[in-house]
């Protein structure tokens, strides 16, 4: 979509949202976490994973490694034998690696809260760096582009793309840069609940009026 068309859709965007927050009025993370370090790591571990194995596993691994620096001195193989279930724990575990390694010797042990340092650490591409940056530091400096408001994005007509970075540009025009982080929890949660990749529940959704369904399955 060209930036420049999209002055067509603020207020449709803005039904669309208003909508999906009276039916989500307190979205929050299905990730457990406490810290930025937590949510970093929860994060890194989501990919390609449900919520409910991540927060399977993170108790084990903030009981072994609370900080960065306590993730130092183990071997990788230790690291996967506590994340292998939740896949590709081979490269899950070299980011999580390099990127407590880097947290310490750049950072000073802290995870960092600009988003050109947290897309340095290894693994961390904008949508893990907004989350980050939005749930744990509350800087809504974009906006977390995952499977669910990518589907969602292009059903709604507010994009025609399939690249996370173009939507991510498409749709922070139509949205204020508070609901940002807001917006990312809301189209999560719809998209699991209604809006669903093969059988969305198109009879359920509050959006008919408004929803252009592109993409949508045949006999939807």
């Amino acid at each position: 979509m060209d930036p420049a068309s999209t002055d067509r859709y603020p207020e449709r965007a803005t039904k669309i949202l208003d909508r999906l927050r009276w039916r989500y009025p307190a979205p929050g993370s299905l990730i457990a976490w406490e810290d930025p370090w937590e949510l970093l790591v929860a994060t890194i571990l989501a990919a390609q994973c449900s919520d409910a194995r991540v927060n399977l596993v993170t108790p084990e691994f903030f009981r072994r490694w609370p900080t960065p620096v306590d993730l130092l001195p183990s071997g990788l193989e230790e690291i996967e034998n506590v994340i292998r279930s939740t896949g590709f724990f081979r490269n899950k575990a070299k980011h999580l690696k390099g990127s407590a390694a880097m947290i310490v010797q750049r950072f000073n042990g802290q995870v960092p809260s600009r988003m050109p340092d947290l897309l340095q650490l290894p693994g961390v591409a904008r949508k893990t760096a907004n989350i980050v940056l939005s749930h744990a530091f509350g800087i809504n400096e974009g906006i977390a582009v995952d499977t669910h408001v990518k589907r969602l994005s292009f059903r709604f007509g507010l994009t025609s793309s399939k690249d996370p970075q173009v939507i991510e540009k498409d749709l922070m025009p139509l949205f204020p840069q508070d609901d940002w982080g807001l917006l990312n929890h809301i189209l999560v949660l719809f998209g699991r609940d209604v809006c669903r990749a093969s059988r969305p529940s198109c009879q359920r959704c509050p959006l008919p009026d408004l929803c252009p369904g592109h993409g949508l399955p045949p006999g939807s």
